[in-house]
């Protein structure tokens, strides 16, 4: 596991550890400002466990095992008592400590004050002693921590139930569950000059493309800020196109997908303190899969998937085709229909845009509203309050019914877009669609799409075209696409995604078995 220097912020001096304990301790509480969670337990030879060496352990109450470094003191005193006569000298008692008395893994030198602190707010416990300028300090990383759940925003029917969690060691332990190969790298830095957040970039060597992952270590090396709290601030510092509303990196909470991810090429960055991982390079298409799409029949999946397209186009269009075609194409719908919306309208003074933006409005604040509301009460609130907002804007004559009808389709299928990036992406553009659609109607609509297939098209993730495999049309590529061809047929991997396309091997559709016939020849049970 490669360690990067710290990245962000203002640079700080080092200040080297002195070789006076009590000048090393003073400095601790000066810069922690005496901080009550700072613990500092000394040895000294009054206390009959050293010999002329005084030494002391110093941890943060809350970040350690607490356990783990009783048992690590208590076996320490231990050994030197028994070792008593020959640990006189500070760099006796350096090595006695490092290689043969400290009963805990992950033990590490630290040479400066800013190393010290370092570990100390990743969970380690230090061992600073009298008469020598290097530190010890040993991986005691504890305390309360969320146990390993069910993803609470991609849940499945069928598939696994854990998800990712705010640790980012829990977080590489579930990828090394999933993919049980001395290839998966773990690469980790270091980001944030005051958070100091730990950023793990995962990928399989030999099945990513060294270019992609180069270019991604690129990016993250060139940040410099002072904080990172979550995985969507690494996104906006490395995504390709800032002010496009598509995203071209994806995140999600469920260790199979990012395992899958990394098994097709993709490159996968963990970053400590969010239970979210991005994953780059994606595609357009990328968005519309969903891990159970491989734990189930590939006909399901398949019709799964066009289910999730016309969602997508459902939600991005419906209201701004209503809006045209109520507004300038009236001849394009049947006489008796054309006249049920108009009586519907007959008493509702505001135009069809303004119906439109009214209740898109509406039901964005309930949806934000069940979000923020206590988990109890949020979906009642919004259930309750969408019925009785709609019925009573009927009633009152503010919008029609068939408006309500319109808006409500269109909100329920924004929910089945699996990705909420893409998802959210949809509800943006969709007001734009609406106003072109009440100032040039159709036309307006269509000049509209051709822009934004214009803008897809020359998105780029990390080198990798946007839409492919459509443009540029990679036809090995459209087995898990729009459809999902069987297992047994996606031998290679995405072409454009990964330097090594082999996936499986070729020819593994079952067949059926053959007749079995007897002695005489004849057809076994004829």
């Amino acid at each position: 596991m490669n360690t990067t220097p710290t990245k962000g912020g203002a640079s700080q001096p080092n200040h080297p550890i002195s070789t006076e304990l009590e000048s090393n301790i003073e400095s601790l509480h000066s810069r922690l400002g005496a901080s009550p969670d700072i613990v500092i337990r000394i040895m000294d030879p009054a206390s009959g466990c050293a010999d002329g060496v005084r030494f002391a352990f110093v941890y943060l109450d809350g970040l350690v095992d607490t356990a783990s470094v009783n048992y690590m003191i208590g076996e320490l005193s231990k050994r030197i008592q028994s070792e008593l006569p020959e640990l006189g000298s500070p760099d006796v008692f350096f090595r006695f400590l490092k290689d043969q008395a400290l009963a805990v893994g992950g033990l590490k030198e630290a040479r400066t004050l800013e190393d010290v602190f370092s570990c100390l707010f990743n969970g380690s416990t230090a061992i600073l002693l009298d008469g020598s300028t290097i530190a010890l300090t040993a991986d005691t990383v504890g305390g309360s921590m969320r146990a390993v759940e069910e993803p609470s925003s991609q849940t499945v029917v069928r598939g696994p139930k854990e998800g990712f969690t705010e640790n980012v060691r829990t977080n590489m332990a579930l990828l090394r569950r999933k993919i049980k190969s001395p290839d998966l790298r773990f690469d980790v830095k270091i980001i944030g000059s005051n958070t100091q957040t730990s950023v793990a970039v995962a990928y399989l060597q030999g099945v990513a493309k060294a270019k992609v992952v180069a270019e991604i270590h690129k990016r993250l090396d060139s940040i410099e800020t002072d904080s990172i709290l979550e995985s969507g601030y690494i996104e906006e510092f490395i995504q390709d196109s800032t002010f496009s509303p598509f995203p071209t990196v994806q995140d999600t909470e469920r260790p199979d997908a990012a395992a899958a991810a990394i098994l097709e090429g993709q490159i996968v960055i963990i970053v400590d303190g969010t239970p979210f991982v991005l994953m780059a390079p994606v595609t357009f298409f990328k968005f519309f899969q969903s891990s159970e799409d491989y734990y189930q029949r590939h006909d399901i999946s398949t019709f799964l998937r066009i289910i999730r397209y016309s969602s997508f186009f459902l939600t991005l269009l419906l209201p701004s085709l209503y809006i045209a075609i109520t507004t300038f194409h009236q001849e394009m719908l049947p006489t008796t229909l054309l006249i049920s919306l108009a009586a519907q309208r007959e008493g509702v003074p505001f135009p069809a845009l303004f119906e439109a933006m009214l209740m898109e409005v509406t039901f964005d604040v309930l949806r934000e509203a069940g979000v923020r509301m206590p988990r109890v009460i949020g979906p009642a609130i919004s259930i309750v309050g969408a019925l009785v907002l709609g019925q009573a804007a009927v009633q009152a004559g503010l919008v029609s019914g068939a408006m309500v009808i319109v808006v409500s389709f269109t909100a329920i299928a924004n929910f089945v877009i699996p990705a909420i990036s893409m998802a959210n992406a949809a509800r943006l553009i969709r007001f734009t669609l609406m106003i072109l659609a009440a100032t040039l109607g159709l036309f307006g609509i269509m000049s509209g799409l051709m822009v934004l297939l214009i803008h897809m098209a020359g998105l780029r993730s990390f080198g990798v075209p946007y839409l492919m495999p459509v443009a540029p049309f990679v036809r090995g590529n459209l087995k898990d696409v729009f459809i999902r061809v069987p297992w047994w047929g996606m031998n290679t991997r995405p072409k454009g995604l990964t330097s090594n396309k082999v996936r499986q091997k070729p020819n593994q559709k079952p067949a059926p078995p053959q007749k079995q016939t007897d002695s005489e020849g004849g057809e076994r049970g004829s």
